[in-house]
């Protein structure tokens, strides 16, 4: 069960809930961009939900001002646990953006379901064993073609990485970095979400994913003289080459992003439990 976790009430418990304005662009533009479809689709306005938004309100603002522009109607929700949050958020609501208490049973009007549910630096402040049982309790809260983001940011967003699970699971890693001053793909290793961050270590999967990272990016040096960009298109084209399952192509990486499927990083199972 998950902490705190009390019928009839929200499930979760409060976190630090500190924010900064932009910090969350680079998931932003992942969800304008290839997960744009999700939005589209549906005949009905999408329901996107900021789950977690912390102290300030601003990234459920931004997500909205970023989405509508995919999708005019779309409604953008704020789910915090935190009551005196939803209230500092009441004060920004506007059309098609509104602010609720709630966690991670994301409690929406009329039982709604949602197409997109951002949870962004919650989890991180939880234990790794909660994650799963979280998971579980979102994925039930999605539409047939909903999607859970569960990320991680440093405090600027220059570094970002996440996992987009579905109703059937966990589908793919997607790392971001501000190329420019980057020493290693590494680098980000801090910044890995609460399933991942404490699985980085030889003998598991994302270990060997950023160690190969840091080969590629380290071969591609001779590439550097036309930008960190240029040398990272060549990093990431040959771990493509390598046979790494990379969900996108050379449009993302130029943004300094790259997805991985799960299955290639996701945590080895404990001895004697299934995979």
């Amino acid at each position: 069960m998950l902490r705190g976790v009390v019928a009839q009430r929200p499930v979760g418990t409060v976190t630090r809930g500190t924010t900064n304005p932009n910090r969350l662009r680079r998931v932003d533009r992942w969800l304008a961009g290839p997960q744009a479809w999700r939005l589209r689709s549906p005949v009905r306005p999408p329901v996107v939900v900021d789950l977690g938004y912390g102290a300030s309100p601003v990234t459920a603002v931004e997500l909205h001002d970023r989405l509508r522009l995919v999708r005019p109607d779309v409604q953008v929700v704020g789910v915090e646990i935190d009551q005196a949050r939803v209230e500092a958020g009441q004060a920004l609501a506007r059309d098609g953006l509104s602010f609720r208490r709630g966690g991670f049973e994301v409690p929406l009007p009329g039982g709604a379901r949602a197409t997109v549910v951002r949870a962004f630096n919650v989890l991180r402040q939880y234990d790794e064993a909660d994650v799963a049982d979280a998971w579980r309790t979102v994925q039930g809260r999605l539409t047939d073609d909903g999607v859970l983001v569960d990320g991680t940011s440093d405090e600027l967003g220059r570094r970002s990485t996440w996992v987009a699970v579905d109703r059937d699971g966990p589908r793919s890693l997607t790392l971001s970095w501000r190329l420019r001053g980057m020493q290693a793909p590494s680098e980000i290793a801090e910044r890995l979400p609460k399933v991942l961050i404490h699985r980085n270590v030889p003998g598991e999967p994302v270990h060997a994913w950023l160690a190969a990272l840091d080969r590629a990016w380290a071969h591609a040096a001779h590439h550097g003289s036309y930008g960190a960009r240029q040398r990272f298109l060549a990093t990431v084209a040959a771990l493509r080459r390598e046979g790494w399952p990379l969900l996108d192509t050379a449009s993302r990486w130029r943004l300094g992003e790259v997805t991985v499927a799960w299955d290639a990083v996701a945590p080895r199972p404990a001895e004697g439990q299934r995979a």
